[in-house]
């Protein structure tokens, strides 16, 4: 199979996949190795990334969405309402979440300084973020991490479209 038809066919596969696909699962479908499926998926992802539509990617799994920019002729079309904002809690929450996956909600709480139960079950709810899985210590408690409609939210095709953190040094020159 030339590289053409496996773009041709991921393509396709990644149309009709109503979630997202592993990597390893699509190399499986088209029987060819999980590299040249890889390396297919990046051409594709080059090739879409000026189109309506964009290959997104979190961790081993892959999906094929509209272009961010598009969104609100999108909701128009479908006649969908507005999500609404989210407020500066479930931000910095979010943003917590996003940069030090995964965490618990102790962890955020102890960089937020407040209870986060109440942010944590919107963003949940929002789709934003869910359990990737659970600490080895007492209680258990629940490891958080972010989505594909986090990224889709956001408009990233993974996270390392994430922003950089600034440094505290940077931080400290600014506010002089």
């Amino acid at each position: 199979m030339d590289q053409r038809q496996i773009e041709s066919l991921l393509e396709s596969l990644l149309f009709v996949a109503d979630e997202p696909v592993a990597v390893s699962q699509l190399a499986k479908v088209l029987e060819i190795e999980a590299r040249s499926a890889e390396e297919a998926l990046e051409r594709l992802r080059a090739e879409y990334s000026q189109r309506g539509l964009r290959i997104q990617r979190k961790g081993e799994r892959v999906q094929m969405v509209t272009a961010p920019e598009a969104a609100p002729y999108i909701e128009r079309f479908l006649g969908l309402q507005l999500s609404g904002k989210l407020s500066t809690a479930a931000l910095e929450t979010l943003a917590i979440i996003a940069y030090q996956q995964p965490v618990t909600r102790a962890q955020i709480e102890a960089v937020r300084g407040v209870n986060c139960d109440g942010v944590l079950r919107t963003l949940t709810r929002k789709g934003l973020i869910e359990e990737v899985g659970r600490l080895e210590q007492a209680g258990r408690p629940i490891l958080y991490g972010t989505t594909f409609e986090f990224l889709q939210y956001f408009g990233l095709q993974d996270l390392a479209e994430l922003p950089p953190l600034e440094s505290e040094e940077e931080d400290k020159a600014r506010q002089t």
